[in-house]
């Protein structure tokens, strides 16, 4: 390991205790997303604290970002931390350990930095609110942030380790309002046209379409509402679909193919319809290949052994995240790491399991190798190359 290496091991070392308390402080304050006031509060204290430079409110209320370095010396790396939590069931995804390592990594590079003695690059530690289902790196992405930026990372709670999880798959979210005519449902039903039909019918248009669609595809959607008593022909009704595919091509096609079974619906039933889609499709996670591999590296040279409790054979379905957005702009890698439970993302029980002592050296060895991995960057400019030539090559960024 190298003298930077250690510098950055160290350094996170000699405050464990105060990163455990700033993801405990998280953990037993959960927040929605955009609501993350206390967590924003509690981690740009903390970062400024530690010498960075921090900009509270950086372009989201509750995104922050804090800089340390010099990007006329060397590449931008930024790691990027999250920090909303699930309704009802807090922690469930693990965001107050993602918030815990982006410190503790940023602390590792800024030590490094400090001792090479010359500038090297430029660090920011950027914080991201609203993964869970606010698409807050999107609109981050909007607002210019990741332009000037040649390296973003961040790793993952999960039930395994990965340094390149490849099925993290694009979605987009849809809202579907089918318009009719109200009518009293006993003396006059031939004057009313049925919403709640179109919807009733929309729902088993889609289950009949499962036949056609691709094994990597997922469609599913609820019934959201369906009129306001039954002696009245419902006017108006409406559904929430979350359509999921490997890549954007793919989400295309699928999107097209659904709207399909919308509006036939509507023909069927004489109604209206109109399909409201999120005005930012969560993309799928490019995993950088390169930059990942360097990861995979360092990890291993801290003791991870990512067969011990690595990737189960077969494929698992897997959710979606706002970092697949940021890896169509930005070299990108978003590992999954094991804290000690087999226990599955988003119940209860893994809320458990992320407030749990148990989690503690995980998350910091997932902190110092995140720190070793920025440090490759910095120091070595053919990885850099190496990394960018990938990227820039990169088919599904094309397609």
């Amino acid at each position: 390991m190298t003298d930077l290496k250690k510098a950055a091991c160290k350094a996170i070392d000699n405050i464990a205790l105060e990163l455990n308390n700033v993801s405990q402080e998280l953990w037993k304050n959960p927040e929605l997303n955009y609501k993350e006031h206390h967590a924003h509060a509690v981690l740009t204290d903390f970062l400024e604290n530690q010498g960075f430079h921090v900009e509270r409110k950086y372009k989201l209320d509750t995104a922050f970002r804090a800089t340390f370095g010099d990007d006329s010396a060397g590449p931008h790396v930024a790691v990027l931390c999250e920090y909303d939590a699930l309704p009802e069931i807090g922690h469930a995804c693990g965001h107050n350990l993602i918030a815990e390592l982006g410190v503790a990594a940023g602390v590792g590079i800024k030590a490094a930095m400090e001792t090479s003695g010359q500038p090297i690059g430029k660090l920011s530690v950027l914080g991201t609110p609203a993964e869970e289902g606010g698409n807050g790196k999107g609109h981050l992405i909007k607002s210019g942030t990741f332009s000037e930026f040649d390296v973003t990372m961040m790793s993952h709670p999960f039930i395994y380790d990965d340094a390149r999880p490849y099925n993290l798959i694009a979605v987009d979210l849809v809202t579907v309002t089918y318009k009719g005519k109200a009518s009293h449902a006993a003396a006059f039903p031939w004057e009313g046209v049925n919403a709640l039909d179109a919807a009733v019918t929309c729902y088993q248009t889609v289950s009949c379409m499962r036949q056609q669609m691709k094994p990597t595809w997922r469609v599913h959607g609820i019934i959201t509402k369906g009129g306001t008593r039954p002696n009245i022909i419902p006017e108006e009704a409406s559904l929430e679909y979350y359509i999921r595919a490997p890549n954007r091509a793919e989400l295309n096609v699928l999107r097209e193919k659904i709207v399909g079974c919308f509006e036939s619906a509507a023909t069927a039933t004489g109604c209206k319809v109109e399909c409201d889609f999120s005005d930012m499709p969560y993309l799928n996670v490019i995993n950088n290949e390169v930059l990942a591999s360097s990861f995979e590296t360092n990890a291993k040279e801290l003791g991870l052994d990512f067969n011990e409790h690595g990737v189960p054979s077969g494929d698992i379905p897997m959710g979606s995240t706002d970092m697949g957005n940021v890896s169509y702009v930005v070299p990108s890698i978003h590992p999954f790491f094991y804290i000690g439970t087999d226990e599955v993302n988003h119940t209860r029980g893994f809320t458990g399991a992320t407030g749990a002592p148990v989690a503690q050296p995980y998350t910091i060895l997932q902190g110092k190798a995140m720190a070793m991995t920025a440090i490759d960057v910095f120091t070595n400019k053919e990885l850099l190359h190496r990394i960018k030539a990938e990227f820039d090559n990169e088919p599904q960024r094309k397609a």
